[in-house]
């Protein structure tokens, strides 16, 4: 397991991590959306990385594929970077198991 990811001071899990306004999947989300996601996990650092988000055209897909470098050449930076990338993690592996259901549910229908 990468060392970003060992720890889990907030106590994570999946359902921390908010996706209740944005029906759609994650790599289908627009740079609105990214931005809408931002406003309601990080409604005190928001600023700084909604900026980055909009500057940068950030969308749903292409904030799947952030790491921390990205992120840093973004401007983001500071304590909640590791914050930030623990919860695209989980946008992840949640946008993982939305693809494994749906390979299950063709391979499986009748």
């Amino acid at each position: 397991m990468h060392k970003c990811y060992g720890d889990n001071p907030r106590g994570y899990s999946l359902n921390n991590i908010s996706t209740m306004s944005h029906p759609k999947r994650v790599s289908l989300w627009t740079m609105g959306d990214v931005v809408d996601w931002v406003k309601e996990q990080y409604p005190d650092q928001k600023n700084a990385l909604q900026q980055a988000i909009i500057k940068h055209d950030i969308s749903g897909r292409a904030l799947l594929r952030m790491c921390e470098k990205k992120l840093e050449r973004m401007g983001v930076e500071g304590e909640n970077l590791q914050d930030i990338l623990l919860d695209i993690l989980h946008l992840s592996i949640q946008e993982e198991l939305e693809n494994l259901t749906d390979i299950f549910s063709e391979c499986f229908s009748s």
